[in-house]
């Protein structure tokens, strides 16, 4: 499916000559100060959120019967997985499996996008040993005391 880009003003301005659009292409509405937002007909989004959930159950199916199958999936699809150390991999494996699952059945992907990024932002650490050494500790001292805030502030 392909997509067609609009500001957000052209659509505000005249919505009937960005509608006939849907009919082939879902809209993007460019906006300058805040987000985009997405224009598809409701049958296409039904159409991907039916599709979300069956591949996610099915994917969650794979990886309770075959963990180690379902992480060679993943690490395919995402290829910085490699670095996370192999105590780490199923615990990732399992968080993201979990979200998208709840994610595909609720329609709310952002929980899922929150743990992919935090999980990718991990391996990146575990990818220089420098780094994941120093983060792992020891830490020295607690750091300097702060004052508890007064009442009225």
């Amino acid at each position: 499916m392909s997509t067609r880009r609009v500001p957000y003003s052209a659509f505000l301005r005249g919505p009937s000559q960005v509608l006939p659009s849907l009919d082939s292409a879902d809209v993007i509405l460019e906006r300058r100060d805040d987000e985009d937002l997405v224009l598809m007909r409701a049958e296409r989004f039904e159409a991907g959120a039916a599709s979300l959930r069956i591949a996610a159950r099915a994917l969650a199916i794979v990886a309770r019967r075959n963990n180690s199958l379902a992480e060679d999936v993943l690490a395919e699809e995402l290829p910085w997985l490699t670095w996370l150390p192999d105590t780490e991999r199923p615990a990732c494996v399992s968080e993201l499996l979990n979200h998208l699952i709840a994610g595909a059945d609720t329609g709310e992907l952002l929980p899922f996008a929150r743990a992919l990024t935090a999980w990718r932002s991990t391996a990146v650490v575990w990818s220089d040993p420098e780094l994941a050494r120093e983060l792992q500790g020891p830490f020295p001292g607690d750091g300097p005391e702060v004052p508890r805030p007064s009442e009225s502030s």
